[in-house]
């Protein structure tokens, strides 16, 4: 069952952001269109409250960030900003605390275990075209734009350029931070800002198609994937396989030995539940080959997965104990071994019957 959808604030009037979620699908909506969706305080503190509280959800899988009117966000609330300049400190204290918040916003996008697709309607300006860069996927209407043009007030973009610099190339990013002109969506596609353009009409059906079909993937294996795309994005090269390596590890092991190996790669359940349902459709038109070839390779991982599972196992148990002594070896039991004790030691049933046997004669005689 799907989770209740969940204000991040009630201010009594409008929520500066709507939340409503669809099945698996968060979506969060930015609800100050009369002052072009810009990041006030208020909106700030609900967004990264929204983002902790998706990010615990059981239920949720994909994250689409949307916004009403025509504005997709005009960055800081600059009325707020100013509002604080004849404060004792001439603002700085809160300035901090600002900049603190919004920075604290795009990295709890960054580590939410859900994955974040924008939905940009209109333009992305400054902290706004910061809030694009830091989803994981965006989707943008034709008439949508991107633009950092703080250097025009003497304020540089300095925070947006975090995020930018890390979505696209350096001259491409400085070339907007420089210049603070405003750039299309079919240019921020082909410098990678935005995954897919589409027509206005068409915009969140795309959006909420894109975060169906995440949707749709193990929502393990995309946290974890997720967390590790960002986490090997810093590091050298050698580090970073390092890195993705002890990930693949731990992804394959995730479900653990009692599930067994069907439930250690979901891959292969998949396959068999797609073989099943091809094969109540038609079996002539699917290509058992290529099935099968798939079906060997996944037994080949699972049978080289158990083979390193058992020797681990066997390894932790050490050597095998002693083997107990087979009767006559050793101090056995002289019953047992067919003699008795006497006071001239341990002498064998045999030589018991065979004295007797020369008693007898000499008895005879």
């Amino acid at each position: 069952m799907a989770e209740a959808a969940t204000p991040a604030r009630d201010t009594g009037t409008v929520e500066v952001l709507q939340r409503e979620d669809r099945g698996p699908v968060a979506v969060l909506t930015l609800n100050r269109p009369d002052a072009r969706n810009s990041l006030s305080e208020e909106l700030l503190d609900a967004l990264a409250r929204a983002f902790e509280d998706i990010g615990r959800s059981k239920t949720l899988r994909v994250v689409v960030l949307a916004a009403s009117g025509s504005i997709y966000c005009a960055g800081h609330d600059l009325k707020e900003l100013t509002s604080h300049r004849s404060d004792t400190d001439r603002g700085r204290a809160y300035y901090a605390r600002i900049m603190g918040l919004c920075s604290s916003v795009m990295q709890a996008i960054v580590r939410c275990p859900k994955p974040v697709v924008a939905a940009v309607q209109g333009t992305a300006t400054a902290a706004g075209c910061q809030l694009v860069a830091s989803c994981d996927l965006a989707v943008a209407s034709e008439t949508a734009t991107f633009r950092t043009p703080g250097v025009d007030i003497g304020l540089f973009c300095s925070t947006p350029m975090v995020a930018l610099s890390r979505n696209i190339g350096r001259k491409r990013a400085m070339q907007m931070l420089l210049l603070g002109e405003p750039v299309d969506a079919a240019d921020a596609a082909a410098m990678g800002l935005v995954n897919r353009v589409v027509p206005a009409d068409r915009l969140m059906a795309e959006a909420m198609e894109l975060a169906g079909r995440i949707a749709g993937k193990p929502a393990a294996t995309v946290a974890i994937g997720k967390e590790a795309f960002y986490g090997q994005l810093e590091m050298p090269l050698a580090e970073a396989y390092d890195y993705a390596a002890d990930v693949m590890v731990r992804n394959m092991l995730q479900r653990g030995i009692p599930g067994g190996p069907g439930d250690r790669i979901p891959g292969l359940r998949d396959l068999l539940q797609r073989l099943r349902s091809q094969r109540r459709e038609r079996l002539d038109r699917f290509d058992l080959g290529s099935v099968f070839d798939d079906i060997q390779r996944q037994i080949d991982e699972i049978v080289d997965l158990e083979r390193d599972t058992l020797d681990e196992r066997l390894e932790e148990a050490g050597p095998p104990p002693e083997p107990a002594p087979a009767p006559g070896d050793g101090e056995s039991n002289p019953e047992e071994a067919g003699g008795v004790i006497t006071s001239d030691g341990f002498v064998p049933l045999d030589n018991i019957a065979e004295d007797k046997e020369n008693a007898f004669q000499l008895s005879t005689n």
